[in-house]
């Protein structure tokens, strides 16, 4: 072979191998000394490593102080990576009695309604339907995060209620709706009365054994916006594109908005509406007249009800709609059914307040703040479910045995808070984060202790009349736009729940409390009344989010309140994209 020498040859043979030796010693020196930088952090781990408490923490799950909940979110989404582990007995308990359970009876709520088939037609045709029913699970994680023990019972049966009358609710509009049915009108579209979300239940109770009522703006509107906060934001954009301003309320404009995209079902002969939560809602009344064409009854609430000849008139307004009902369905009021339902719903009613005589003098009360809320406001509401009695006589469980063994539910409580005001529906659960990040512990809030009225039903004219102030005493109204006597109510409950601190919620396009807002800026000083205000946009989310909100609660503990977090992760993080 041309140019090739025996000698060279040998000698690159042997300076290559001479520089591979070369690398190899280096290589052999780098890893030795990895060995070594891996022996050491071994070592150090093995002195820091404490079998006992990895047991533990495996057991009964970590301490509060080294949970770093904040860990568990990907990214921007609020979504977990993997759910938490709050210890053997917990997190069996979460995935039997809460995931679990839960999944197998929604798909058993479905079969129990009359058309099950017509489930899958819901979520085909309506927005708010198939946004919500997949994302229930993960509303249950974000209002139960971190909790233990009884406390992770009770509040989650009372979303599994919620969950439960949902789906009985949305089964039967779905059962009866034209829209699902070629236009047709059925049986059951005869058979039950729509109405809207404020207008309480109870109106209906004389006609309960031949009819079923549901609220018209409930599941499109108010329990998508807890569960999937996107979905009501394209029924305000929608009022809005035909010209209305973006200043007033909110809720009105959503709404007002499912009108608008054609997204309510068709399940009722007949509507009944309300002026409540302000005079906003009229206008709501205005659009869904103008869509529905078909019998309408306006039934409004007096704001300022305290005169005794304006709640003889909202006495004749109930009147008149019963009269209204009987016109147009040829069916007359049932006072023995009202009776029935009456007494029942009295029976929800005391037991709430037991509950808030545990929550307001010991620390044995084991119902988290969103939970709480949300139920309240639910069955007050809705008015008498069997599934209300069902959820009451699990919590009554839980709560008894709380009280007998003395067992502190929320132990990591620095500030007992009242909220009041109307809550972002967008970020209901943020008293769940503000225990978990800051010890505050909300112990009540505005919309729980609305309703608090029992009927009597002795005659039918102590029955009216205690329906009246029950209806007056409905969601916003007496404590929001009802007059100053009634909102500054918020001292007398801050002294009967012991409440340290006010969460005071700013819904900036609310003009009945932003009209007294100075006054309790005044007042907050003259008390000397730690009061956080939060600003909301009520269901959309835009506004204001719930990152700003978590900054604002942020600010004021640390440089208001000088405290240090219980759990630093949760204190920043970005969940924008979340449900």
């Amino acid at each position: 072979m041309k140019n090739f020498s025996v000698k060279g040859f040998l000698n690159q043979f042997t300076g290559v191998q001479a520089g591979k030796k070369v690398v190899n010693d280096a290589k052999s020196g780098v890893i030795s000394d990895k060995r070594e930088e891996l022996h050491e952090s071994f070592s150090d781990k093995r002195e820091g490593f404490n079998l006992k408490k990895t047991l533990r923490d495996f057991w009964y799950g970590k301490p509060h102080e080294e949970r770093r909940l904040g860990d568990l979110y990907i990214g921007n989404t609020g979504l977990y990576k993997h759910r938490e582990w709050r210890g053997v007995k917990d997190t069996m308990y979460y995935f039997n009695m809460i995931w679990l359970y839960n999944y197998i009876n929604m798909v058993k709520d479905i079969f129990k309604g009359d058309e099950p088939l017509m489930f899958f037609k819901g979520v085909l045709r309506y927005r708010w339907m198939g946004q919500t029913y997949l994302s229930v699970m993960h509303w249950f994680d974000r209002g139960l995060e971190g909790l233990r023990g009884e406390a992770l019972k009770a509040s989650a049966w009372h979303y599994r209620a919620m969950v439960s009358e949902t789906i009985r609710q949305f089964m039967r509009m779905f059962s009866a709706d034209k829209k699902l049915h070629l236009g047709e009108a059925n049986e059951y579209w005869y058979k039950t009365i729509a109405h809207d979300e404020t207008v309480s239940g109870n109106i209906f109770y004389g006609w309960r054994d031949r009819f079923d009522d549901v609220a018209l703006q409930m599941i499109p509107y108010f329990v998508s916006c807890h569960v999937n906060n996107k979905t009501v934001l394209n029924y305000i954009d929608a009022m809005q594109s035909i010209g209305l301003p973006a200043d007033p309320c909110p809720m009105c404009q959503a709404e007002s908005g499912i009108f608008v995209l054609d997204d309510y079902p068709d399940y009722s002969p007949v509507m009944v509406t309300s002026n409540e939560a302000c005079d906003g809602s009229v206008a709501t009344s205005i659009i869904t007249d103008w869509f529905l064409d078909r019998p309408l009854f306006a039934m409004p609430q007096p704001m300022r009800f305290d005169d005794p000849l304006v709640h003889k008139h909202c006495m004749e307004e109930i009147e008149e709609c019963w009269k209204f009902i009987e016109k147009e369905t040829g069916e007359p009021f049932n006072w023995e059914e009202f009776k029935k339902h009456a007494d029942a719903q009295n029976e929800l009613t005391l037991f709430e307040r037991e509950k808030w005589d545990v929550a307001a003098n010991t620390p044995y009360y084991p119902i988290n703040g969103v939970a709480q809320a949300l139920y309240r406001i639910y069955y007050s509401q809705d008015g008498d479910r069997e599934i209300w009695h069902e959820t009451d006589a699990h919590v009554k469980k839980i709560l008894d045995k709380c009280v007998e063994q003395k067992i502190e539910t929320f132990p990591n409580t620095r500030h007992r808070a009242i909220a009041w005001s109307c809550a972002p529906l967008y970020y209901s659960n943020w008293c769940t984060w503000a225990y978990n990040c800051w010890g505050i512990n909300t112990v009540i809030n505005m919309d729980s202790l609305m309703f608090d009225q029992t009927i009597r039903t002795d005659t039918y004219e102590h029955a009216l009349d205690d329906l009246a102030r029950y209806n007056e005493l409905a969601p916003m109204r007496s404590m929001a736009v009802g007059g100053h006597e009634h909102i500054f109510q918020l001292w007398e409950y801050m002294e009967k729940f012991n409440c340290d601190m006010v969460i005071m919620y700013d819904q900036l396009q609310c003009k009945g409390m932003q009209g007294i807002k100075g006054m309790f800026e005044d007042e907050f000083r003259k008390r000397n009344i730690h009061a956080i205000w939060v600003p909301h946009a009520l269901p959309d989310k835009r506004t204001v989010s719930r990152k700003e909100i978590r900054s604002i609660i942020n600010n004021y503990m640390i440089t208001v309140m000088n405290e240090k977090p219980l759990d630093p992760s949760l204190l920043d993080f970005d969940d924008d994209e979340s449900w």
